[in-house]
């Protein structure tokens, strides 16, 4: 019988491995990170700004690590930061931006190696059998948290 926790665990933690390597080596020429990549993503797809508690919530990465990554990114002139109402607002300089799309473009090829020899049906059915599997694995997390 196949062992269907081994085999999943397995294939999403090495396929996330590999993406965080990815993002290394192709911020490497910044002087960058894997987790300074998800940061300027997500600040380009919020161009009025998003404040620290945002930012974690989007990527999924300690407060602690998102704090650090943002420290460096307004060092190297790739964020900025305004005082909000209660809170810092982060957006991204215009340097931040030439290196947002930069993502964009090897982003894009990345997930056009990974797509060989797989179909827009197959590609639509495996998404939504992921959501799925996402949705019912924070579902249990939840009722975890509850005990």
């Amino acid at each position: 019988m196949e062992d269907r926790f081994e085999n999943f665990t397995y294939l999403v933690l090495k396929t996330g491995k590999i993406i965080q390597r990815i993002k290394n080596i192709e911020m490497e020429k910044y002087g960058l990170k894997a987790v300074h990549v998800m940061c300027i993503y997500h600040l380009s797809k919020h161009p009025v700004g998003l404040t620290n508690k945002e930012i974690v919530s989007l990527t999924f990465e300690d407060k602690a690590a998102i704090s650090r990554a943002l420290t460096l990114l307004m060092e190297k002139n790739i964020v900025t930061s305004q005082d909000g109402e209660s809170r810092n607002i982060f957006t991204l300089t215009d340097y931040g931006n030439k290196i947002a799309n930069y993502i964009d473009d090897r982003s894009m090829a990345a997930l056009k190696k990974s797509g060989l020899g797989v179909t827009d049906k197959e590609r639509d059915e495996f998404y939504s059998t992921l959501r799925k599997i996402e949705k019912n694995i924070e579902n249990h997390y939840q009722e975890l948290l509850k005990k």
